[in-house]
């Protein structure tokens, strides 16, 4: 299973990119995918709309189940991915290139540092088996 290294991750399996202009770019890990199943609709929230740090921010449909998404960072959603909500099941194929769900302008630096490291990642998915 792939565990980007520069990437930040959630316990809800939600990772982030933090990128040099203060934005983040948020997606979902490929271990979320691969317990879900063949994703088959996305809900995501607007351009403009605010997310908070581990509140739900959407939903992923899958042939299994539904699951919420869970903000890793506070901001303002900056993009998203139009794509994706046309062909939910690019997630299935590359959930950390295509399958990014959302950009958001990070409101508190600070709270990156309460995200894990991949390294610290890979240590809490070992606990989950």
């Amino acid at each position: 299973m792939e565990i980007p290294k520069q990437l930040r991750y959630t316990k809800e399996h939600e990772w982030a990119r933090i990128d040099e202009d203060g934005t983040a770019l948020i997606g979902v890990t490929e271990y979320a995918v691969e317990e879900l199943g063949d994703v088959v609709f996305l809900e995501l929230p607007e351009v403009g709309d605010e997310v908070s740090q581990g509140a739900t921010f959407g939903t992923v449909e899958s042939v299994k189940a539904v699951a919420e998404l869970y903000a890793p960072l506070t901001g303002e959603v900056t993009e998203r991915n139009e794509d994706l909500l046309e062909a939910p099941e690019t997630l299935n194929e590359g959930p950390y290139e295509e399958g990014w769900l959302i950009r958001i302008s990070i409101d508190n630096a600070d709270e990156v540092d309460e995200l894990m490291s991949a390294d610290e990642y890979q240590a809490y998915l070992e606990t989950l088996d």
